[in-house]
């Protein structure tokens, strides 16, 4: 008779510090499992705490929490039903570790502590947790699990250990965050482990929005001969029960069902509605609010905003001043009723005239210049505020990665709110995805399915219309030539002579090099926003605000 097994993939949503909602959350896809006949259900990294915990994992009390919720849910397996495989910060002898734990038949049958702790990027987990020893198998019911832990798998190390010490199948439960190349990445990875050891993978990542991280789960099976046997959708939850098989060559996953890669827009909009609406609902506000300018940067983040939460959760207001023109008064009224939003129109002239004669003695003898038009911005500003203080709805930024990059933002103006989907957004690929949602509607978006914006939004020329008859390109290169050159200074940290090399000028890329410096201290006092690259502003990228180096 063959031995077969059937082990469950739970792709689930958590909140760091919810340890209550999370246990939850597990004991749903637990029972869930044990109805579609699971003997064990596999769960991401620090799936009790929330990933990443950052130092709210050095507070004892929540250790402590931790720990009793993992004896809790053990207890619990001792009903007869699947075992669970769970992480949560564990302290073992006086040291901290990121733990994941087999909990089987009443108990913690066993605890393994994860070998590589990653130090880069948004990861500093060296700072907050102590490596473990590399791992034994675990026996589970007679099969050996090698249990590895997110980082564990990127390189060869514990899996090479794990198959030396004879384990049957390696289990890595994973807080990924996305990152518009990485699913490819991932299974890129996993193929060189399969291929080092021979041995079938489970990869369990988990799935949502904590603060500027975004995860997209796209969990798989990697079989012997690196075939993806089962695969779940990115962007949701998930449950999934595989059904293995003992042969001669050791255990098999028999196929299953695969889930259809998203094509890279269509990846990275559903990043950013995932975002925003975790970010929102996980901080209990009612909605949001913002400018809507008639221009492509504020039309795609309100449509990203009613895909996230619905129409009714979003508001939007015009703010026009002398120098708003006709089109945009008429496209920013056109977006809203094609999304079905509140739509308000609050004009800034009376600010701006108070600000003038407030200001006309200590202003007087002095030409007009970029004063002034960070006044109208700071006006805006201030009344988003106080509006967002009103009516209780969190205040969206529209502000884009190009213009962030290079300081084209008012501090307490335009950069006034509390969280931006377009933070990590290049202009050009702004353009792209207003184009994409255009034509698609993004499966379990909450907005229109149709058009969300009009044509005239994507083609006329970007404008912060500030003064007379401004475009972008008065004071900026063509946005074609600035993301193309920022690509090479940020994500790539590449010297002027090698950006030059590749056909750009090099007073430009001079130029563009002094901007991005300049406006550090503006993005340091910037909103969290969703991380798309693996270079997004913050974390990814600690640059000094007083910064005396230039590049020759």
């Amino acid at each position: 008779m063959t031995e077969s097994k059937k082990i469950a993939l739970a792709q689930l949503n958590p909140k760091v510090g919810d340890i209550a909602g999370n246990l939850a959350r597990i004991r749903v896809a637990r029972a869930e499992a044990a109805a579609a006949g699971a003997e064990l259900v596999v769960t991401a990294e620090l799936g009790i705490s929330g990933y990443p915990p950052e130092d709210l994992v050095l507070k004892p009390a929540f250790q402590v929490a931790c720990r009793e919720a993992v004896e809790a849910l053990a207890r619990e397996t001792g009903d007869g039903g699947p075992a669970l495989v769970v992480g949560a910060p564990w302290v073992e002898a006086g040291k901290l570790h990121n733990g994941v734990f087999l909990l089987s038949e009443g108990k913690v049958a066993a605890k393994r502590f994860k070998y590589d702790l990653p130090n880069y990027g948004v990861f500093d987990e060296k700072r907050v947790f102590v490596p473990g020893p590399l791992p034994e198998p675990v026996v589970f019911d007679g099969m050996k699990l090698g249990l590895m832990i997110c980082e564990d798998l990127w390189f060869p190390t514990t899996a090479v250990h794990l198959k030396a010490q004879g384990a049957d199948l390696l289990v890595v439960p994973n807080g990924s965050p996305y990152e518009h190349d990485k699913p490819d990445q991932r299974l890129e990875i996993a193929g060189a482990r399969q291929q080092e050891t021979d041995l079938p993978i489970i990869y369990v990542n988990q799935v949502g929005g904590q603060d500027e991280l975004v995860f997209d789960g796209d969990s798989f099976v990697l079989d012997r001969g690196g075939e993806v046997r089962w695969r779940l959708p990115a962007f949701a939850e998930a449950v999934t029960v595989t059904e293995w098989q003992r042969g001669n060559a050791g255990w098999l996953c028999l196929p299953g069902e695969i889930a259809e890669s998203l094509k890279p827009l269509e990846s990275i909009y559903h990043a950013m509605v995932l975002g925003l609406r975790d970010y929102v609902r996980k901080n209990n506000f009612p909605g949001v609010l913002l400018g809507l300018s008639g221009g492509i940067d504020s039309a795609l983040s309100a449509a990203v905003a009613v895909d996230a939460l619905g129409p009714d959760k979003v508001r939007a207001v015009m703010m026009p001043s002398p120098y708003t023109s006709k089109d945009s008064l008429e496209d920013a009224a056109l977006c809203a009723g094609m999304l079905g939003i509140a739509y308000d129109t609050v004009s800034i002239e009376p600010a701006m005239r108070a600000f003038e004669g407030m200001l006309a003695g200590i202003f007087a003898g002095r030409q007009k210049d970029t004063t002034e038009e960070n006044i109208q911005s700071r006006a805006r500003g201030l009344t988003l505020m106080a509006l967002s203080n009103k009516l209780g709805h969190m205040l969206l930024t529209t502000g884009n990665k190009s213009e962030m990059s290079v300081g084209y933002a008012t501090l307490y103006g335009d950069m006034c709110g509390g969280y931006s989907v377009l933070k990590d957004i290049y202009k050009v690929t702004v353009f792209r995805l207003c184009r994409w949602r255009n034509g698609h509607f993004p499966a379990g978006g909450l907005g229109p399915m149709g058009p969300v914006m009009p044509e005239r939004v994507i083609t006329k020329p970007p404008s912060a219309e500030l003064k007379p008859d401004q475009t972008d390109q008065d004071t900026l290169p063509p946005y074609e030539v600035l993301d193309g050159i920022l690509t090479c200074l940020v994500e790539e940290e590449m010297a002027v002579d090698q950006i030059v090399a590749k056909g750009y000028d090099r007073a430009t890329v001079h130029r563009v090099w002094r901007m991005l410096d300049l406006a550090e201290y503006k993005r340091r006092q910037a909103p969290p926003g969703v991380k798309i690259s693996r270079r997004a502003f913050g974390r990814d990228r600690r640059y000094p605000i007083t910064n005396g180096f230039r590049p020759g």
